[in-house]
């Protein structure tokens, strides 16, 4: 930005507009925080594509008198870096950019924040609007909240904001109502008092749940009655809870409807969270957990909720394998494209299937800040040695698998401990663990650090992670023997029998061969070794039948 744009941009407005705001050193971090999030807000209203907040101009006259503020420097709450304090509390992640001007032998610091996109922007958790030249909570005043609503509509439909015409209030569940306000009250402790005088209609038009007292999608979705359900058709308000043995034969199951907000402690309630026990390291007692933290299956369960397609007519499953595992599944395709995206972006995404609903379900506390619970999930299977989850998008489809237990004691809890190893590292050798296969540049990444070795097919920890991690048993054995002592063994075998039939050296091979092969891959093996030997004629073959060439 330069003087002649500053100075053509105080002139366009002889007044503070709702989506410009001027300061002199006021340099709260808290403060420009909710002026951003005001300004964004503001500025979708008034379809302006950028907000300005502009340090040295005095707000009353609009003289340009300067300022001695570098937020460019400047430091958020806790000494963070103010720029990245404000990123990580603005929700969804707003863009904008500092521009320190000189002018006229004077300095100014410029805030040029991109308008609000696909929901309204909040900072620390609470969502702001101008009213006039003054900032306020979006809450206190519902026309411009739902007004602020339509505009994202308008660009992409978003069938969980749409209003179901003849639904009333008494087609909600007093009991799912109750707990809504429970959860909204532990959200926003501040109003705890001011909610207990509000009639439901104004309990949900605060909460984001109906629009000006009409009822949404979303409200019958999370807090209809059973019967309400038909509100919603075509869409399907359905989660099914299904238990299967360790064949994958279903052996019990229960479908839950509506009031979401209530199918969510039944669904929680049906899956038997055994307790799991093992050693960790350095201790004789065993450590017990909960086979599935408490946090994973509701984040899961409720993601599927948040983030359904519900125009394809799918239900959500919950699937419950007694070996240990827990499957999520909705309807839909991952809007974040791969689940690497949401582990290495500090942003959420910007774009959201169900925005309206998304909202109602982080006011009541169903879901974190939109975005951050994934990797809460990736963190708690971590730091309990538990294999990461593993997500799938297949036919519209999202899958959520959940182990419930530790594949390979020392592997996972040792490479673990390795403190070099960043997230996605450990999620790349989580797949090894599984036997997953890697792509190119997954493949690519582990190798140039050293991680792994052997082939694609037959990949194992290296014996750098080995040496660091006390698992040279356990890299010997997935290694295996060499093609040069196979050989070994192959060529002792003819000078002592002279000849021998493949059969018989699979027979003296193959229990000696890396786990990891399967019975025709070590077969493999051992034919490949055969084959090199009698191409340098070290040995030869008569029919069936092996022995030493004559040349030897």
């Amino acid at each position: 930005m330069t003087c002649e744009t500053l100075k053509d941009l105080i002139q366009q407005h002889n007044k503070e507009s709702e989506w410009i705001e001027f300061k002199h050193n006021n340099d709260k971090p808290q403060l420009i925080g909710e002026y951003i999030s005001a300004l964004a807000n503001s500025a979708t209203l008034h379809d302006v594509a950028k907000a300005y907040l502009v340090y040295g101009v005095e707000d009353s006259t609009l003289k340009m008198i300067g300022t001695k503020y570098k937020p460019k420097i400047s430091k958020g709450k806790g000494n963070e870096d103010l720029e990245s304090w404000l990123h990580r509390l603005l929700d969804p992640n707003v863009e904008y950019v500092i521009y320190d001007v000189e002018c006229d032998g004077l300095s100014f610091a410029v805030f040029e924040i991109d308008s609000a996109k696909h929901a309204p922007i909040s900072f620390d958790g609470k969502e702001y609007i101008r009213v006039g030249s003054h900032k306020k909570k979006l809450r206190e005043y519902p026309e411009k909240e739902r007004k602020l609503w339509s505009k994202f509509s308008s660009e992409t439909e978003d069938w969980s904001i749409g209003i179901c015409k003849d639904a009333t209030l008494d087609d909600l569940s007093e009991e799912a109502i109750l707990k809504a306000r429970e959860a909204y009250a532990k959200k926003n402790p501040e109003l705890a008092e001011s909610i207990s005088t509000w009639d439901d209609a104004t309990f949900l038009n605060k909460a984001k749940i109906t629009i000006n007292g009409k009822i949404t999608k979303t409200a019958i979705l999370l807090l209809g009655k059973p019967e309400s359900e038909h509100f919603l058709t075509p869409a399907v308000a359905k989660i099914s809870w299904i238990l299967k043995d360790r064949d994958n034969i279903s052996k019990d199951y229960e479908h839950f409807s509506c009031p979401f907000i209530l199918s969510v402690d039944a669904v929680f309630n049906k899956i038997r969270n055994l307790k799991y026990r093992y050693l960790r390291e350095g201790t004789l007692f065993p450590e017990e957990v909960d086979s599935y933290h408490p946090y994973i299956i509701r984040e899961a369960l409720n993601n599927c909720i948040a983030h359904q397609d519900y125009m394809l007519g799918g239900k959500i499953n919950v699937v419950e394998s007694e070996d240990s595992k827990l499957i999520f599944q909705n309807s839909g395709s991952f809007i974040p494209r791969t689940i690497e995206n949401v582990l290495t972006t500090d942003a959420p995404d910007s774009k959201y299937r169900n925005r309206f609903l998304s909202q109602a379900m982080v006011s009541l506390k169903m879901i974190d800040t939109i975005g951050s619970g994934i990797i809460k999930m990736f963190t708690i299977q971590k730091d309990k040695f538990f294999p990461l989850p593993e997500y799938s998008f297949e036919n519209e489809e999202v899958k959520v698998t959940i182990e419930g237990k530790i594949l390979d004691m020392n592997y996972a809890r040792k490479l673990i401990h390795m403190p070099e190893l960043n997230l996605k590292e450990i999620m790349l050798l989580d797949k090894v663990q599984k036997k997953n296969l890697l792509t190119n540049e997954e493949y690519k990444q582990l190798k140039n650090k050293k991680l792994i070795e052997g082939k694609r097919q037959n990949l194992h920890i290296s014996s750098k992670v080995a040496m660091k991690t006390g698992l040279k048993d356990d890299y010997m054995k997935m290694r295996g023997i060499d093609d040069d002592y196979c050989r070994k063994i192959i060529l002792d075998y003819l000078k002592k029998f002279k000849t021998a039939k493949r059969a018989d050296f699979e027979n003296v091979l193959l229990d000696k061969l890396p786990d990891i092969l399967d019975k025709k891959q070590k077969k493999n093996k051992v034919r490949n070794n055969l084959q090199s030997l009698r191409k340098d004629g070290i040995i030869e073959n008569t029919g069936n039948t092996w022995r030493m060439s004559k040349t030897q």
